[in-house]
């Protein structure tokens, strides 16, 4: 049986979001690499983050708190995080645990990066 893995591909748009695209699974043994793809701010307060879930194929609790705590330090900064292209059973992981009530999904990538500032 081999480990689950994970990887994530991290650029910057021209206006500052950051763009992470993951592909594989994230659970107990790879949460750790999501949780500091996602604390690699540069220590910018009101950072803005997208995250790319197109290629993921499984997550459970463990990215669920990976990403509860992203969504809370971004927004404690003034900034965001939003999720794009979610796989149907990592939405409906979200809509069971009533994540997709708290957290900002969008359907594409693009849809993401062009969607207007969350009002204050």
């Amino acid at each position: 049986m081999s480990a689950a893995r994970l990887v994530v591909s991290r650029h910057v748009t021209p206006d500052g979001v950051s763009v992470l695209k993951l592909a594989g699974e994230i659970d107990f043994n790879t949460a750790v690499g999501f949780r500091e793809a996602l604390a690699d701010r540069d220590g910018a307060p009101g950072h803005r983050t997208v995250v790319d879930f197109r290629e993921v194929t499984f997550m459970d609790s463990s990215g669920i708190n990976v990403l509860v705590a992203a969504n809370r330090a971004a927004g404690e900064g003034g900034g965001w995080v939003r999720l794009s292209s979610l796989p149907t059973a990592v939405h409906d992981v979200l809509r069971i645990v009533g994540l997709d009530e708290v957290l900002c999904l969008y359907p594409t990538l693009d849809h993401a990066l062009e969607s207007p500032a969350p009002p204050s």
